[in-house]
């Protein structure tokens, strides 16, 4: 069975930037060991917003420009970077919490075969939460699994209500790992 890891919006703004976190801050080691350890194939998000931010309805609900292309921001923190620096992966913008374009790439590389597919990023009540909604949605028997410790959200008990929504739209939620 073919094995899909999707790093979720690892990007300089949410870990230490931004709207960067000590939780999010946290989590850049054990996700680094993640992405070390896997076998399999790697998609990589990027929250990706343009100069124009403000005017979006994003931005008019959360008026902090964050991850603007081109700039230091939209990176990957520089651990995960690292990290993936020796593995093949592939990059998908995303202009808003949910990737539409995701599913599309995942049934491109993986055609018939079996497959499944771990969540791990930022923020576990926005974009992480969206993204593995959206992937149930659209492969509702496959395999889908977060691990919560490679995980932060904008706060603890946001990160576990998103945790308790995906548990409850059954999407696995590893223990222990």
């Amino acid at each position: 069975m073919r094995k899909l890891l999707i790093v979720i919006d690892m990007q300089r703004d949410f870990v230490d930037g931004a709207l960067g976190t000590k939780e999010a801050q946290q989590i850049v080691p054990l996700v680094v060991n993640k992405i070390r350890e896997f076998k399999g194939d790697i998609f990589v998000t990027y929250d990706t917003h343009f100069e124009n931010y403000m005017d979006t309805s994003e931005g008019k609900n959360l008026p902090v420009p964050h991850c603007i292309e081109g700039t230091p921001g939209w990176e990957l923190n520089e651990e995960i970077a690292l990290a993936l620096s020796d593995k093949e992966y592939t990059p998908v913008k995303k202009p808003t919490f949910g990737s539409v374009l995701l599913p599309e790439l995942i049934r491109e590389r993986v055609g018939d075969e079996e497959f499944s597919i771990e969540l791990v990023g930022l923020c576990t009540d926005i974009c992480v939460v969206s993204n593995a909604l959206i992937l149930k949605a659209n492969f509702p028997e496959v395999n889908i699994s977060v691990d919560p410790l490679c995980c932060a959200g904008v706060t603890l008990d946001k990160h576990n209500s998103a945790i308790e929504t995906m548990r409850s739209c059954q999407i696995e939620i590893k223990e222990g790992n």
